[in-house]
């Protein structure tokens, strides 16, 4: 393992960690005093300059659901940004330095040929590796350790607190759109929701070249986006219903893909009328946990719904290098560490406009 003399790591820290089976969900959140991680032999020690906050930080504190490789005790964050300070031995040679600056993957997957989701180019989905603040320790700490699959190297300019929420806001955008729902330049598309990730979704249309058409409950959410490019023609004012702005503005038999950030029963009623015929409905957020489908709608129109999970090493860094060129944008407020409380309230009251970053001492 290469140590430098210069680093002087401590045992123990504090963390930010759900503890399973409490009664009240305030109480599933400790400030806990636990060890630094070991190194990996094929990884890394990565001391954290920032860890980015989600909404469904809150879905993990007060849901018990359980997933295969939860553990009662756990680090929430699954979003991060960090420096490396110990290297193992396994690792040295493969492209990593002490003191690079990387971004992380929180479910890299176990890179086995023989794991169901890693040999299929479903690595998000495998549930052999580690998933860091899903269910296992992750970023709201100072030090994590991490696998050479979960690392990215962050471009020279860009912020850490914006490499941190790249992790997820806007790797897990470009994966949905990119990847899944397959956008094209021709396409006309509709996107419900300026939220954490819906922000960065619609510069990811506007840089691959579709039009795109906006929804959101807040206008000034919507301002926003007319001052990021999209034509005010094409942002659905707020409170005004979709379906009437797409029969009102002749857009019958035109939207080619909806793509869902919100994920309510109204928003997925919504995509389904106003889809043409053989179009697609990408479905991302889960406000609703539940939804119905239009079965007669479906048929008639040939319709394809697909579902996206998170995203891949290659979506990371080609987000990293969009950002780098300044062709993204991601909007990033920030708080420190110790603030994560009162910042996911914000968040689950609607009162942050886009995303925050945790910063560490």
């Amino acid at each position: 393992m290469t140590v430098p003399a210069s680093i002087n790591i401590p045992s123990s820290m504090y963390a930010w960690r759900k503890h399973k089976g409490n009664p009240e969900p305030v109480t599933t959140l400790v400030w806990e005093e636990v060890p630094v991680p070991a190194t990996p032999e094929g990884g890394f020690l990565v001391k954290l300059l920032a860890s980015g906050v989600c909404h469904s930080d809150h879905s993990l504190l007060t849901s018990e659901k359980q997933r295969p490789w939860f553990q009662d005790k756990y680090t929430l964050g699954h979003e991060g940004c960090g420096e490396i300070v110990q290297i193992g031995d396994q690792v040295k040679d493969a492209g990593f330095n002490i003191g690079d600056r990387i971004a992380t993957i929180a479910v890299p997957g176990c890179g086995s040929e023989a794991c169901p989701e890693c040999s299929r180019d479903l690595a998000q989905l495998c549930e052999q590796a580690h998933h860091a603040g899903i269910g296992q320790d992750g970023f709201y700490a100072p030090y994590a350790a991490l696998d050479l699959r979960a690392v990215v190297h962050v471009p020279e300019g860009i912020p850490s607190s914006v490499a941190a929420v790249a992790t997820d806001a806007v790797k897990t955008s470009y994966h949905a759109i990119v990847r899944r729902a397959e956008v094209k330049p021709t396409e006309t598309v509709l996107l419900f929701g300026l939220g954490g990730l819906g922000f960065n979704a619609f510069q990811i249309v506007l840089h691959i070249g579709a039009r795109v058409i906006v929804s959101d409950i807040r206008q000034e959410r919507l301002e926003e986006a007319a001052r990021f490019g999209v034509p005010r023609q094409d942002l659905v004012p707020a409170g005004k219903s979709v379906q009437d702005f797409v029969r009102e503005n002749g857009l019958q038999g035109k939207i080619d893909t909806t793509l869902d950030f919100v994920g309510t029963h109204q928003t997925f009623q919504d995509a389904q009328n106003i889809v043409r015929r053989g179009g697609k409905l990408l479905c991302v957020g889960t406000l609703d946990e539940e939804n119905t489908i239009d079965m007669k709608i479906g048929i008639q129109k040939r319709l394809s719904i697909i579902f996206t999970y998170g995203g891949q090493w290659r979506d990371l860094k080609e987000v990293l290098d969009l950002i780098s060129k300044g062709i993204l944008k991601p909007q990033v407020e920030t708080a420190s560490l110790k603030e994560f409380p009162q910042v996911l309230k914000g968040v689950c009251d609607g009162k942050v406009k886009a995303r925050v970053a945790l910063l560490h001492e």
